[in-house]
């Protein structure tokens, strides 16, 4: 009989360690996904920009932005591949909806100041 209260107390205390240590996990991987869902946006913007510095006429045809567009198309195709983990926190296309609109909103009071 002690031997089965002995296990008992064993399997509760296992299992509440358990139980401890699968939050402490999905607390880094919830964590992890949020930062790295706010990289892949981060980078969206940094490579609709060098895009944008590349069509420009002053840099039209340089080398080297045209390698840096190509560079980060690349990366971002590469966090594109968490994509399973970042979209547990990070709901993306609603966030670059939000960058554009910000973007739209900063761009029309210069439009009109000129």
């Amino acid at each position: 009989m002690t031997f089965l209260i002995v296990g008992l107390v064993g399997s509760v205390v296992a299992n509440v360690f358990f139980i401890w240590y699968l939050f402490k996990v999905l607390s880094k991987l919830l964590y992890t996904a949020d930062n790295l869902g706010d990289l892949y946006v981060t980078l969206r913007m940094f490579e609709e920009f060098t895009a944008s510095l590349y069509h420009m006429e002053m840099f039209y045809g340089e080398p080297v932005i045209q390698e840096l567009v190509k560079k980060t198309s690349f990366v971002r195709e590469e966090i594109q591949r968490f994509e399973e983990i970042y979209g547990l926190t990070t709901n993306v296309d609603a966030l670059e909806e939000d960058i554009i609109n910000d973007r739209e909103e900063n761009i029309e009071p210069a439009q009109e100041e000129a």
